[in-house]
């Protein structure tokens, strides 16, 4: 019984390896036909292909089932839903709206915004970790502080007077608050 857990034959062995170089060249292909949008992390579809996709990898190369042309053509179907997807998400506003989260404003200017770090389910002890992270060393040059749509967190930060354009807040949940004394 322990042994089933710790050896493998030399043809078990060669048929992962075997399958590792093909489903990998394949996930290299598919990329190269679909974009590298697949493996980006601006929306939870990408997050949800990016982990799906690694899923279906593990799974192909590491046991007899899935087959091998049952887990490529796994992997080319998610990669073709991420393609459609995507082509819907810029040709609908509706679509984009229903499958993208929406940025929100963290701070604004040196004002944390406490409301909105509660929406985000985040500390201040998370608030100020990434400040530090972005080399922001006083909240007077905070400009603004974003949770993003990948949960990653935007920090713009300046010892200068910099205009802020609101284009780039225009989808931002909050940026208002930005302009109001303005």
């Amino acid at each position: 019984m322990f042994e089933k857990w710790i050896s493998a034959t030399a043809e078990d062995l060669a048929m992962v390896a075997l399958s590792a170089m093909v489903v990998y060249a394949s996930i290299l292909v598919y990329t190269r036909i679909v974009g590298l949008r697949s493996f980006s992390k601006m929306s939870a579809a990408d997050f949800a292909m990016t982990i799906a996709v690694g899923s279906m990898f593990g799974s192909t190369v590491s046991g007899p089932s899935p087959t091998l042309l049952m887990g490529l053509f796994s992997i080319l179907c998610l990669f073709g839903g991420q393609w459609i997807l995507a082509a819907l998400r810029v040709r609908s506003n509706r679509v984009s709206n229903a499958i993208d989260n929406q940025p929100l404003l963290l701070m604004a200017g040196p004002e944390i915004l406490h409301d909105n770090l509660r929406q985000a389910n985040m500390t201040e002890s998370d608030l100020f970790a990434k400040l530090r992270e972005a080399n922001a060393m006083s909240f007077d040059q905070v400009k603004a502080v974003v949770f993003e749509t990948t949960g990653d967190v935007s920090v713009l930060h300046s010892a200068d007077e910099p205009k802020i354009e609101p284009a780039i807040f225009g989808s931002v949940i909050g940026a208002e608050r930005l302009f109001e004394s303005r």
